[in-house]
């Protein structure tokens, strides 16, 4: 409502007796606030940035040096040794100022250049530190002296507390890896997939790209490392995600879920009011830089979290300070002013404000209920439509209000939930709603939708590009640790606070869609209701046992997780397979994700071992041998010397160069058959597991076809897409997707076989007790 009662305060009309000025003082008093709110914020962000700009040092530290340096210049010592006395004699205005006056000036100036000097010395020393990453290569509990000494090093040059970004400009910038290492770490990486021939003939395409083609692309890419701050994330934003012209959701997109036992309320306006709250606090701690950052990790993508969509042509654009919310209820689209006079409303208010949606009995408009699936079908039909029917008039502000918003809410008319006599089937029903809905409910493009469905349950679909998956799980997290255990709800389950009835109601959005415009969401819709068809989701939590009892093993949980991965899927396909797991390159500015190839000929020993029946002693060395290389390759991947964002570039490079490589052509069209990613829980104070173990989040999970090559490599419709969180110590979550088309995969089945192997690997990693140990076990249960 601002932006109507902007244009009412001020009102006049021309009389015979003259103008007639009348002034609405409740308009000019809220165009106040704002403008205080907005002056506010901008002297915030002008605070972060000069505590940023001087990070790893303090504003404060300035006055320190000028007054040491006029404490010795005091005692009659000049520390500048006649640099104080070379700029006093340069000083424009030395004829206006006494003798004293130009000393003081000068000492100032010099005072200020020592500590801009100062600054950027330690700044150059922590981002030497930083680069640093041997410590990630050390055994778990031997701890080398140079590591001690580094450790020491990083808190005296980092110790004051950072603000959100203070690292950023401190982080090194991701290496090139050298190319004859790339490859040998390719070929050893595909050496249990191929066959004798199959093998010797890749080692010599290999050879071939090194010694010719090879270098040439290298050296460009080395150059293009010395300019951009990140050689990698900016091309792989735009050819992996912005450039694909297939459907975004399952493809891309994926879901995040609520807690699996407790619903906080089962009022839907209720929870919709504390989330909405809880997502624009996260927004408030990002824009003042509250969060405490992942130290040292790069946090660039968190900012892009709110006010972000995807617009056409396929460009990612983020708007600040967006004080409305969309909401979509029954097939109408309403705009939500979430602000009113520079205050943020009281979770009641919005709760009050979402009843008032889910309580208007207007219809959609013509083809106003299924516009959504523009965003869920193919991408060059939806950039045709907008330009030609949504780049003006009524369509255009009512699309700007969709793409300018926080975010988009939708309201499911649905109850999901792990609830019911089908309580497996229910929540393999929940993620699928997440992934895809009705594929014309939620607005794929945007940075994420949130969903709050009929029972309270809520959960959120993101959009790839702009962020990976840990981003969107901070957001989450925070957000759903603050609806339950800070703001909170009354004993009847409504949001707390007071409610203004003054309220203006929410605005219903309008739209003119033309029968042409009608005519592409059918076929929109249509292609997105045959994708969604085709995903088989299964999510199902493990109990049996978690990190806890595996690293008592003393083995990584993560490694113990892909080997089970690699069991389950050579008893489900008789085979091995290229696998993707997902790993994070946060130690380097502007870092996103690296591959890790989780299939190894150490893993393959194992799982061999396993399956031909061979003695205890001879699996558990195999799987030592399997864990201790799967944790090298992800050490790696971390540290900038991974496989496939190496490749990736290369490739790009060649296209820009029109030549052809075998080799690469060949590495990118091998398909990815077992998919995989971790979701970590990264702010564990937030969630007291002792007092409320039943605030157990489910993570998240995505399709059968996010394999994220996108249009570099083909989309394997035989292949499953797992992913897992390790919650506590004593459970561990799984996602699970595939295709009902092909009939060789199944979710169910792949779900089973992956209990089975976890049981399976801690049956063979515990040594047989005699009777007096079991005996003393059961004793002290």
């Amino acid at each position: 409502m601002a932006e109507a009662h902007q244009a009412v305060a001020f009102q006049f009309t021309i009389t015979p007796e003259g103008i007639d000025l009348r002034l609405s003082y409740q308009a000019l008093s809220q165009i106040y606030l704002s403008g205080l709110r907005s002056w506010k914020k901008r002297i915030s962000r002008m605070r972060n940035r000069v505590i940023k700009g001087v990070y790893p040092a303090s504003p404060s530290s300035w006055l320190f040096v000028v007054i040491a340096i006029l404490a010795t210049m005091y005692m009659r010592s000049d520390p500048s040794m006649g640099l104080i006395a070379k700029i006093q004699e340069h000083l424009p205005v030395s004829l206006s100022l006494s003798v004293q006056g130009q000393t003081m000036l000068s000492v100032l100036v010099f005072s200020t250049l020592l500590w801009l000097s100062l600054i950027l010395t330690l700044r150059f020393c922590l981002k030497l530190l930083l680069s640093y990453h041997r410590w990630m290569f050390e055994q778990h509990g031997h701890i080398s002296t140079t590591t001690k000494v580094w450790v020491t090093l990083v808190r005296l040059l980092s110790g004051r507390k950072p603000l959100l970004y203070s690292y950023q400009t401190s982080l090194p910038c991701l290496p090139v890896p050298p190319i004859k290492d790339t490859l040998e770490r390719y070929l050893e990486s595909v050496r249990p997939l191929l066959s004798g021939p199959g093998f010797q003939r890749m080692t010599v395409l290999a050879a071939q790209f090194e010694n010719s083609l090879g270098n040439r692309l290298q050296r460009y890419l080395k150059l293009k490392a010395l300019w951009a701050t990140n050689y990698v994330s900016d091309w792989w934003e735009e050819y992996i995600y912005l450039r694909g012209r297939g459907p975004i959701m399952v493809n891309s997109n994926y879901y995040g879920m609520d807690f699996l036992y407790v619903t906080p309320t089962p009022i839907q306006a209720a929870r919709a009011g504390n989330t909405i709250t809880a997502l624009l606090l996260y927004r408030r701690k990002v824009n003042s830089e509250q969060l405490t950052p992942v130290s040292p990790a790069t946090m660039f993508c968190i900012s892009l979290s709110l006010s972000t969509c995807v617009s056409s042509p396929d460009v990612l654009q983020h708007w600040q300070d967006s004080e409305f919310v969309t909401v979509y209820h029954r097939g109408r689209y309403f705009r939500l002013w979430v602000y009113k006079a520079g205050r943020l409303l009281s979770p009641r208010e919005i709760e009050y404000q979402i009843q008032r949606i889910l309580d208007d009995p207007s219809p959609p408009g013509p083809g106003e209920d299924r516009l959504g699936a523009l965003t869920a079908g193919d991408r060059v039909p939806w950039c045709a439509v907008r330009k030609q029917y949504f780049s003006s008039g009524v369509n255009k502000r009512s699309l700007d209000c969709i793409e300018r918003a926080a975010f988009f809410v939708t309201l499911d008319d649905e109850e999901q939930g792990m609830m019911g006599e089908d309580p497996v089937g229910n929540l393999d029903r929940y993620a699928k709603s997440l992934l895809h809905g009705k594929c014309y409910d939620r607005w794929f493009d945007k940075s994420f939708s949130v969903v709050v469905y009929k029972n309270g349950k809520n959960g959120l679909n993101a959009e790839h590009s702009w962020a990976d998956a840990p981003t969107v799980a901070h957001l989450w997290e925070f957000t759903l640790a603050t609806d339950a255990f800070q703001l909170g709800y009354t004993e009847d389950g409504h949001c707390k606070g007071e409610v203004e009835r003054s309220l203006p109601p929410p605005q219903r959005l309008t739209w003119d869609i033309p029968v042409e415009v009608q005519e592409q969401v059918s076929i929109s819709l249509s292609v997105a209701q045959a994708l969604a068809d085709d995903v088989d989701c299964h999510v199902f939590p493990f109990r049996d046992f978690g990190k806890g009892r595996i690293k008592k093993l003393k083995i990584s949980p993560d490694a113990f997780i892909q080997l089970a991965l690699q069991l389950a899927y050579y008893r489900d396909r008789k085979t091995f397979c290229l696998t993707y797991e997902a790993s994070m390159t946060r130690l380097f500015r502007e870092g996103r994700t690296e591959t890790v190839r989780s299939c190894s000929n150490e893993g393959c020993a194992f799982v061999k071992a396993v399956e031909s029946g061979e003695g205890p002693e001879h699996c558990r060395r195999l799987f030592r041998l399997a864990a201790e290389k799967h944790q090298n390759l992800y050490r790696l991947a971390m540290t900038g010397s991974g496989i496939d964002r190496h490749l990736f570039c290369l490739y790009v490079v060649s296209k820009y160069l029109g030549v052809e490589s075998p080799f690469l052509t060949e590495v990118l069209s091998e398909p990815w058959r077992l998919s995989t990613s971790q979701t970590p829980v990264q702010q564990l104070e937030l969630f007291d597991m002792k007092n409320h173990p039943d605030f157990i989040s489910l993570g998240g999970g995505f399709g059968p076809t996010s394999t994220t090559w996108g249009s570099f490599g083909p989309v394997a419709d035989d292949g499953y897409g797992v992913s897992y969180i390790i919650v506590g110590e004593d459970m561990i979550n799984y996602h699970v997707s595939c295709k009902h088309s092909f009939s060789e995969t199944d979710s169910h089945r792949f779900g089973a076989q992956i209990s089975r192997a976890l049981l399976d690997l801690l049956s063979v990693l515990t040594p047989a007790k005699t009777e007096n140990s079991q005996a003393q076990d059961k004793k002290q249960q």
